[in-house]
């Protein structure tokens, strides 16, 4: 089972952090991602406007549940 951690922390005036309490062993590698929530929020606020957008768009509005199922069935079977 692979652990994921999120650690929230705001940055200080040394630009730097600490993890501490970690579960992992000694000596074991990991990998560790940092973002900006900043950016994250910004982001994500901009994928929402793109899909609203997006189904407003008058071509969007006779897609039903049933198409989707099926394009998304065809997408696992490769065609």
């Amino acid at each position: 089972m692979q652990v994921v951690l999120k650690k929230e922390m705001v940055i200080n005036n040394s630009h730097s952090f600490m993890l501490s309490d970690l579960p992992f062993e000694t000596g074991e590698k990991v990998v560790v991602f940092v973002m900006s929530e900043t950016n994250l929020t910004a982001k994500l606020n901009k994928w929402r406007k793109l899909f609203k957008m997006t189904q407003a768009l008058p071509q969007a509005q006779c897609v039903t549940d049933d198409d989707i199922d099926a394009e998304i069935e065809a997408y696992r079977e490769g065609l």
